[in-house]
């Protein structure tokens, strides 16, 4: 083999090294750009018992007799179907200071298990492209949630369920009973990247992993 050709392979093999240490520092940044996001419960919004609207509702007694009834039929049935919308606050704080790079990130998907009160209930995902950017904002992520309370708190009894409900949705409702167990997906140039490890995101504090 001649010394041309063994240059020229070296050449080759050198470039094909350097290539790949970029590609894998280019990774390693998105990585830990990724673990930097963080991630909170805004709140909750339009949420319904039972098909019934309780925004406004503080305690039990002060259901009107109609929507008293039908939540107690409901109950009887062995049914308390809620819904609601979980707004889920993600803010990205790679914006060029404090040693990071200023960087977009882009959420692919959102895998989601929601936990009431320490239990954990209903899971999905959140299938769409969303655009977090390098700019200390927030970005709310809504996630429609419906689920039947009767299914996991049956067991303790009628005026529990009601009050955790209106915990949750009433006038004074928050998201602090609430927990969402998440794991984020991002779009890089090599493909999708799931965040390394689970994420409990509260209503307290932002939260990255």
């Amino acid at each position: 083999m001649s010394r041309k050709i063994v240059f020229g392979f070296t050449v080759i093999f050198m470039i094909s090294v350097l290539i790949s240490c970029n590609a894998l520092k280019d990774m390693s940044k998105m990585i830990t750009n990724l673990q930097k996001c963080q991630f909170k419960l805004e709140d909750v919004s339009g949420f319904k018992l039972a098909g019934i609207d309780i925004a406004k509702i503080k305690s039990l007694k002060d259901f009107n007799m109609l929507d008293g009834a039908r939540l107690l039929q409901t109950f009887n049935k062995k049914q308390v179907p809620v819904s609601f919308n979980l707004n889920v606050a993600a803010m990205n704080p790679n914006d060029g200071t404090s040693g990071t790079s200023k960087s977009a990130v882009t959420l692919q998907r959102l895998d989601w298990t929601l936990l009431i009160d320490g239990v954990q209930t209903i899971a999905g995902a959140v299938n769409k492209t969303i655009e977090l950017p390098g700019a200390n904002q927030k970005t709310i992520i809504p996630i429609e949630m419906g689920l039947d309370l009767y299914q996991f708190f049956g067991n303790k009894g009628y005026e529990s369920i009601i009050n955790t409900a209106l915990a949750i949705g009433g006038v004074n409702g928050s998201a602090s009973k609430l927990t969402l167990n998440a794991k984020p997906t991002i779009s890089t140039p090599f493909g999708p990247m799931v965040y390394p490890g689970e994420i409990a995101i509260i209503d307290k504090e932002f939260r990255a992993n």
